[in-house]
């Protein structure tokens, strides 16, 4: 299996990485954008690799550690980039990026329950062994009141049968939990299926998006990787983000509009960067990314 990676070179371009940065990769993944500067610019710059999934850091460290590099890895989430990089003693960075898809290896090696076509625990984590205190899919579907359930299926997955989803998934494990993908797939099919006849997106889709996007408190680590991140950028400096759907799309481009408007920051991107026609025929998965770019002032 080979991860690609979305707007590659045109994020790298976009950042405008010079020799004697420090760069902050908020998002690891597959490798694929840190390799790229390391490519392009070996150890003349300094790479700060955060990824929640300890398997993506291993998986990846194994490449990089084979090229002449300086990297850090660190295993936590984005949210986190001010306590690391005090942690680290670097003051301000130069360039930040951050690609908010899933990589390949989340959503094919399984066990993870991303998605719905296969039958998976419910967990949703970007953690590879999520702890006890950690929240995951399997809690918010089985013990979440059907009130909340149906307020974020409809403002995290923008699902307009949000209500009556909500009530079949309360119904349903009224009888017995909800423990597997295949079977929270089911509950919603039976519920709106008919709804979605004739449309190419799967009943399930916007649901499992919403559960995964609470589970991991994406949007809200989202904004605070902004405006953490946006403070510890140099003057000069650039922030690239690659989004997938119009949640974050929507926080990013008010974000970056707020500091603009603030005189803090020049947005790069006056329109957001798509994928190429070739590349969404190379990589599917492309087709809904957007990348926008902000340079502090």
């Amino acid at each position: 299996m080979r991860h690609i990676s979305v707007l590659l070179h045109e994020s790298i371009d976009g950042l405008r990485v010079k020799p004697g940065d420090v760069v902050v990769d908020g998002t690891l993944g597959g490798g694929g954008h840190t390799l790229e500067i390391i490519r392009r610019f070996g150890k003349d710059v300094k790479i700060i690799c955060f990824d929640l999934d300890k398997d993506a850091i291993s998986r990846s460290k194994k490449i990089i550690d084979e090229t002449v590099s300086d990297v850090t890895f660190e295993t936590t989430g984005f949210q986190n980039i001010d306590i690391v990089l005090d942690k680290l003693g670097i003051k301000k960075v130069d360039r930040i990026l951050l690609d908010l898809g899933l990589s390949s290896f989340q959503l094919e090696e399984g066990e993870r329950g991303f998605t719905f076509q296969r039958d998976e625990p419910l967990l949703m984590t970007m953690k590879k062994d999520p702890s006890g205190d950690d929240l995951t899919a399997y809690d918010i579907i089985n013990t979440w009141e059907e009130e909340t359930l149906a307020d974020i299926i409809y403002g995290f997955g923008e699902e307009k049968f949000s209500r009556k989803i909500a009530k079949a998934i309360v119904g349903a494990r009224l009888e017995k939990e909800i423990r597997t993908t295949f079977e929270l797939a089911e509950i919603v099919n039976k519920a709106v299926g008919r709804f979605y006849k004739g449309k190419k997106i799967n009943p399930a889709t916007k649901t499992f998006q919403a559960i995964r996007i609470a589970t991991n408190s994406e949007l809200s680590n989202l904004e605070q990787v902004i405006q953490k991140g946006f403070e510890r950028l140099d003057s000069g400096g650039r922030m690239a983000i690659i989004t997938f759907h119009s949640l974050e799309d929507r926080i990013v481009k008010k974000a970056f509009v707020d500091l603009k408007e603030k005189e803090l920051g020049k947005i790069i991107t006056k329109k957001p960067i798509i994928p190429s026609q070739s590349e969404i025929k190379e990589n599917p998965r492309s087709r809904s990314a957007k990348l926008r770019l902000i340079e502090k002032l």
